[in-house]
């Protein structure tokens, strides 16, 4: 922990921090305890009565990323301990956990990582103007006077920072403004997918946990949204313990931290990491303990739901209406005159750039297959679709390419409503918005390769086959219109929801809030863990305001510039049987028309996968600052001097300073030289991908595509650019029949479950098992963390990806029989033996 921090944090203080949080998380797991039962209550409900929604026409992949690496390459990071630059080589794999090793060598010879890093909360800052900012807000009254060394400084004019509130901060730098661009994409994919980090397959526990949370802020006046509800659950709870213990820290400390104003920011950073580090060991002990104990106590309460089920309702029905006799006609004034007339600003402010960015992943979609159908027709048919198709199933998760999709959402803005319903920041609404982007692309590649797979052996020859990929394209396209305007109207209806409803409820709170004690007396001692006064009295103040936001969203369904179907509509050529396609076998391109004569060797296959099977990465030969200075390109010279030879078992130099890497970059003259080119390796072995690599288009994603011959291997691939796509129109009436999809009612007014369909709205019915709308929840991966030193990873033969963080627990100790180095104690300090477990 470092001397100064421990001086700071003496066993007073840490007494101290642990009463603190057990108090909040004590306070917390009685809200949890109360909500789980409500959460049971509406699963079981929902599994009972089957109120569903519209079916989906796309097809849903279940392990899109299984034995796949996102991205991988070379940075330098700052290390804090020493003050120096050192070249790391990052992987990032399936979980999105961010892994750094001393070099690539380390990688692949399955070397326990430097760095395992969680970046569920981080900010992806690309200035140190930025950071800096940051970082002299933290520590209120401590600012650098001007022409002072400032507490970062970058050897280069491209850093990559990511900065948490409360958690230690990392610092990397590149040396182009392409690679910069390159890897934060990659960091904000990262980010994106750990602060999603809440399984939607807990049909209890998620909305369980979410609502816990809530229902705990309101009680301490905190209503409206929370940008720091990412991450698991441990981390949430963290995030929620830090936002009440950092102040009094600030307050208690910050007056007695000594050195100039850099040093006393750098302690500060130091002591609020070693704070969350204490308080994420004790917030995960006790939340497992209550965890635990609901989960002992589930078979007995399921029990009784399902005996006295209808009771159970009638109950509810009963209290609602009196609750409703109380409550509406306030209300109804309350949305009449603060909420309704700002809707239709709050939805167009919606609408305009998350429609963008669905036509612009429609967009990619159509010009990624149109340019694969070129090249096969100039390449040879079949033989070369594994490959383009190995390539394709993974477009989703490619950051670069969708890149310009998710850019779309960056120009939501919501200000002045933003301050007007008490809106922290906008970021819940962009990252849920691209989440629900990146799954309709990978729902479209699935759909497409599903079914072009099922027409292959229909085909004659190569024009049999593009004009079938063409035809496939425009029916998953229609499919996708459909998908995509179902999934916008949910969207929109709970950011509409999670915007209003928490106003609405703080409005309210001082006439309403001190009566609710009186109708407790009207629930069944029996039935009280299943029926919660303060739950139907937000579903009373949902339905206030459900019918103009229904009204808002049907009215904007019909304006054609947004693109939007109709309730009303499904698709006459709806495929009743494509659904029992998706639950096949995963098609597995490369093995299955690759050619070969038989599969690989089991072993083979996980060292040819360990290697290369990732979504991007650099395959252009030795990095610049892979292997140190003494192997810089020269001014002028096209090849890379080739180093002496070195011992396997070292790792290489690298330059150890700014300065040393200022001089080495100059001396690299990079201007003079061509830009290194960005390879796309998908799925493909490097040793034979020497002469067979893909150009990424200048790290710009949806590029006009290239014109004339474009080279891969041996052959010339000659393509045209694309034509553009079929607008995304509403089916004509006679297209389309006529019916109204149910849709399951919201159990509680705030996300955490489907939005209701109009019908429902005067009527309660059960929670669907969607957990949160404030946070993304698509294409899921469970991520959370441990304090814990992460152990070695084990053995070739045991796993080739025990290298990466455990998809449950970044930093999960290795199985029984491991045969890795032992773990080592956790800490700040770096050494090559120790592995830093982060957040």
């Amino acid at each position: 922990m470092g001397d100064v921090v421990s001086t700071h944090l003496d066993e007073g203080r840490r007494q101290h921090i642990a009463e603190k949080t057990g108090k909040v998380l004590g306070e917390f797991c009685r809200c949890y305890k109360e909500q789980y039962g409500v959460a049971l209550f509406n699963s079981v409900r929902y599994e009972v009565e089957g109120n569903g929604g519209p079916q989906t026409q796309l097809l849903h992949r279940k392990v899109p990323l299984e034995d796949h690496v996102i991205y991988s390459g070379n940075l330098f990071q700052y290390i804090e301990e020493n003050k120096k630059w050192r070249n790391r080589f990052c992987v990032v794999p399936h979980n999105y956990g961010l892994v750094l090793y001393e070099n690539k060598l380390a990688y692949e010879r399955d070397l326990s990582p430097r760095v395992l890093v969680n970046s569920a909360g981080y900010k992806i800052l690309t200035s140190v103007d930025q950071y800096l900012e940051l970082v002299n807000s933290s520590l209120p009254g401590v600012t650098p006077k001007s022409g002072h060394t400032p507490i970062l400084k970058c050897p280069t004019d491209f850093p990559l920072i990511l900065w948490h509130p409360y958690a230690r901060h990392y610092y990397f730098c590149v040396m182009t403004g392409k690679e910069q661009e390159k890897w934060r994409a990659v960091f904000q994919d990262c980010v994106r997918h750990c602060n999603n980090g809440i399984s939607e397959d807990s049909k209890v526990e998620a909305p369980a946990f979410t609502d816990a949370v809530r229902m705990y802020r309101q009680s301490k006046e905190q209503y409206g949204t929370w940008d720091m509800l990412c991450g698991s659950e441990t981390q949430v709870l963290s995030n929620l313990v830090m936002e009440e213990l950092l102040p009094e820290l600030r307050t208690a400390i910050g007056p007695r931290l000594k050195g100039k104003a850099q040093e006393r920011q750098r302690t500060w950073i130091q002591i609020s990491d070693a704070v969350y580090r204490m308080v994420y060991e004790q917030t995960k002990a006790q939340y497992d303990a209550a965890m635990a104990k609901c989960e002992q106590e589930r078979p007995q309460m399921e029990s009784t739901i399902r005996t006295d089920m209808d009771q159970i309702i009638t109950s509810k029905e009963h209290l609602a209406s009196k609750i409703r006799a109380f409550v509406l006609p306030k209300a109804e004034v309350c949305v009449r005159n603060h909420v309704q007339p700002y809707i239709s600003s709050i939805l167009e402010a919606l609408m305009t750039p998350t429609s963008q960015g669905f036509a612009e992943v429609r967009e990619v979609f159509f010009k990624e297959v149109t340019d694969m159908n070129m090249n096969i027709v100039n390449e040879g048919g079949v033989e070369k679709l594994a490959e383009y198709m190995e390539k394709l199933s993974r477009l989703a998760f490619h950051p670069v390419k969708m890149q310009s999709c998710y850019e779309k959402m960056d120009q939501l803005k919501l200000e002045g409503l933003q301050q007007r319903f008490d809106v922290s920041s906008t970021s819940v609404f962009k990252q849920r918005a691209q989440i629900h982007m990146r799954q309709q692309m990978d729902d479209a590649v699935h759909t497409f390769e599903t079914l072009l797979h099922q027409e292959l052996g229909k085909l004659q020859g190569k024009d049999d086959l593009c004009k079938s990929i063409q035809r496939i394209l425009e029916r998953v396209l229609k499919k996708y219109d459909y998908d995509s305007s179902t999934v916008r109207k949910k969207f929109f209806r709970e950011a509409l929801l999670q915007i209003t409803i928490p106003f609405l409820l703080k409005k309210l709170a001082p006439t309403c809030k001190g009566e609710l004690a009186k109708f407790q007396e009207l629930i069944f001692e029996d039935f009280a863990s299943f029926i919660l006064v303060e739950n139907t009295y937000e579903e009373v103040v949902l339905q206030s305001v459900m019918k103009d936001i229904m009204q808002a969203v049907k009215e904007a369904a019909v304006q054609r510039k947004h693109n939007l179907y109709r309730d009303s509509m499904v698709m006459h050529n709806s495929d009743p049987n494509l659904h029992l396609l998706g639950e096949g076998i995963p098609i597995d391109w490369g093995e299955e028309y690759s050619g070969q004569p038989e599969a690989e060797p089991a072993a083979d296959k996980r060292r040819r996968a360990k290697q290369v099977v990732s979504v991007i990465q650099d395959d252009e030969g030795v990095l610049p600052y892979e292997v140190g200075a003494e192997v810089l390109l020269q001014p002028g010279s096209p090849e890379p001097r080739k180093p002496e030879e070195p011992d396997p078992g070292a790792p290489p130099s690298s330059p150890d300073g700014v300065k040393e890497i200022q001089e080495e970059l100059a001396k690299e003259n990079l201007g003079d030289g061509a830009e290194t080119e960005e390879r796309l390796t998908n799925g493909t072995d490097a040793a034979r991908e020497s002469g067979a690599t893909e150009e990424v288009a200048g790290s710009v994603p949806g590029d006009v595509p290239p014109q004339g011959p474009t080279s891969e291997g041996d052959g010339a691939i000659h393509t045209t650019p694309a034509s553009p796509a079929p607008g995304a129109e509403a089916p004509s009436g006679a297209g389309v029949q006529h019916a109204a999809p149910a849709s399951p009612m919201l159990a509680s007014p705030m996300p955490g479950a489907n939005v209701p369909s109009e019908a429902s709205v005067q009527h309660p019915a059960p929670a669907s098992p969607k957990p949160r709308a404030d946070v993304p929840s698509e294409a899921k991966v469970p991520h959370t963390t441990s304090a814990s030193p992460r152990a070695a990873t084990p053995s070739p033969a045991a796993s080739t990806a025990c290298h990466q963080p455990s998809d449950k627990e970044t930093g999960e100790m290795a199985p029984p029989g491991s045969k890795c180095s032992p773990p080592q104690p956790t800490g700040t300090t770096e050494s090559f033996e120790g592995v830093q477990t982060e957040f």
